[in-house]
């Protein structure tokens, strides 16, 4: 078997592992806790990687030292410039050796959707951002937060829901599907009840209102309209992200932009065919993703350790994850 690369992709709402060999071969997977630290402690990071690469290694029979090399895709990283020193140790400590690297999560959406090559992939989680590479320079768009950005996210389109909802219990909007949706699958008493879930019981936790967008979906597909303009508007957005990467990388107008996506999101026939129809007038090469961003994160620790996988290699692991 040849180099066995480490692969960590960290999300809002889980974090994947994956190990791959550098003949294309997926050795091991396992799913943990999420590692976005953000608000919590930052410790929170060594424990989920401590318990994933533990596992993922234990299930292939690989020894850390036997690692070629890792890359840690981390939710939150770059974010805040004091922290960045103590996130890029943590992974030595998990390890016991230097052959890593770390960057944002986005970079392991992008490496999977196009097989690191140059161009731009847009995630659309919890959160949403665009992340692209032109010529060796990478660059991101969006991802602040989701208090004031995140455009196009789960968490985006579940506060719009909610707010749709409270205005359909007020008859500010024409109730629709998702009033019931949510109401049943909250168990409320009654729909002020909401308030009560939301803010009290979930104290606003982010992954869990964020997983309130999958209700939307379902609300849109059994035909409520304010749903359907939501998951519009959302692919829209993310669209947006995607439109000015292109143009930050210095792509000129007569060339033809690889760009896919990643992300829950993306899952929603709504927001997918919305964000195909604002990408239409553009030059773009609109792929669907070929790999998930936790073998791409594999797939960019072997780039990192200068023994990039070949194209065989990749059609190998995109035929093994489909």
């Amino acid at each position: 078997m040849s180099g066995v690369f480490l692969g960590v992709d960290g999300g809002g709402t889980k974090t994947a592992f994956a190990l791959v060999s550098g003949d294309g071969d997926v050795l091991a997977g396992a799913v943990g806790r999420s590692c976005y630290y953000l608000g919590q402690s930052i410790e929170l990071v060594d424990e989920v990687l401590r318990e994933g690469v533990g596992s993922v290694c234990d299930e292939a029979g690989v020894r850390l030292d036997q690692l070629a090399y890792a890359f840690f895709a981390l939710p939150g990283y770059g974010e805040v410039s004091a922290d960045l020193a103590t996130l890029d140790a943590i992974p030595g400590r998990v390890l016991g050796h230097q052959r890593y690297s770390c960057d944002n999560d986005m970079v392991a959406g992008w490496a999977g959707s196009l097989g690191a090559i140059d161009g731009v992939n847009v995630i659309g989680g919890t959160g949403s951002m665009a992340y692209g590479e032109r010529d060796g320079r990478g660059l991101r768009v969006g991802g602040w937060g989701e208090l004031f950005d995140d455009e196009g996210s789960a968490y985006w389109i579940a506060i719009r829901g909610l707010g749709a909802f409270a205005k359909m219990s007020d008859g500010r909007l024409s109730p629709g599907p998702l009033r019931k949706h949510l109401a049943e699958h909250l168990q409320l008493a009654s729909d002020l009840d909401l308030v009560d879930v939301v803010l009290n019981r979930w104290q606003g936790d982010r992954a869990r209102i964020a997983s309130l967008a999958q209700l939307v979906t379902a609300a849109a597909d059994d035909g409520d309209e304010a749903c359907t303009a939501i998951l519009q508007e959302a692919g829209q957005a993310l669209a947006g992200l995607v439109k000015a990467a292109i143009a930050q990388l210095g792509y000129t107008p007569d060339e033809v932009v690889p760009v896919s996506y990643s992300g829950g999101v993306f899952k929603s026939d709504e927001v997918r065919t919305a964000f195909q129809q604002a990408l239409a007038d553009a030059p773009v090469d609109l792929r669907a993703p070929i790999l998930p961003p936790v073998i791409g994160a594999a797939l960019y620790a072997a780039r990192l350790a200068g023994s990039p996988l070949t194209s065989e290699s990749v059609t190998k692991l995109r035929t093994a994850t489909s």
